[in-house]
């Protein structure tokens, strides 16, 4: 089961914040974070993949990116 993060609208550094809480919430699994902004797309992967998380995913939604990422 995924969990999903909307981080659009905010501006950057909440969905970095909102991310790292959810991967120190989860430990492990798959999240989904929206995001709106080219910056908020790079700054969450980078966080992500900074705490051991794989970034399985990103892809465009809407006006924004749907980013997947994972941790087994």
């Amino acid at each position: 089961m995924s969990s999903v993060i909307d981080a659009r609208g905010l501006s950057c550094p909440q969905p970095v914040i909102l991310t790292v809480g959810k991967i120190r919430e989860l430990e492990r699994g798959r999240i989904e974070i929206l995001v709106d902004t080219d910056t908020s797309r790079e700054n969450v992967t980078r966080a992500a993949r900074s705490k051991g998380w794989e970034v399985r995913d990103i892809e465009p939604d809407g006006t924004g990116y749907k980013i997947t990422i994972e941790k087994g």
